[in-house]
């Protein structure tokens, strides 16, 4: 995958950890792209384990969450795992009132998260 826009990739053992690379996901053409992004991690590229950092997020719209939904059930078809890592509080308030967080595992560091998959 070239041309990345939104996110930057590293191969851990067999697990892809993708780095979000935007500060602000709210704009739909930049989270539609992201979303194409992350989708072909599983569709093209055939990623079963995927960790995604958030460490350089400061806010995600409610399409962003979305986008992340749809990334978790193209996942758990392939009988993959998909957790999430260094988010911050306000972001991570926001995924447990929306009880996102009973569906995502959420770590606080990459490294936590890489030891648990």
């Amino acid at each position: 995958m070239s041309d990345l826009r939104h996110i930057s990739t590293n191969i851990v053992d067999d697990i892809c950890v993708v780095h979000l690379l935007d500060n602000r996901i709210v704009d739909d053409i930049n989270i539609y792209e992201l979303g194409m992004e992350l989708f072909a991690l599983v569709e093209q590229n055939g990623y079963s384990k995927i960790l995604l950092n958030f460490s350089s997020v400061g806010f995600l719209s409610s399409a962003a969450l979305g986008k992340l939904i749809m990334l978790y059930k193209k996942v758990t078809i392939r009988n993959g795992v998909l957790k999430l890592c260094n988010i911050a509080p306000d972001i991570r308030e926001l995924f447990t009132m929306m009880n996102l967080d009973r569906i995502f595992s959420i770590c606080n560091t990459e490294a936590d998260a890489l030891s648990t998959f």
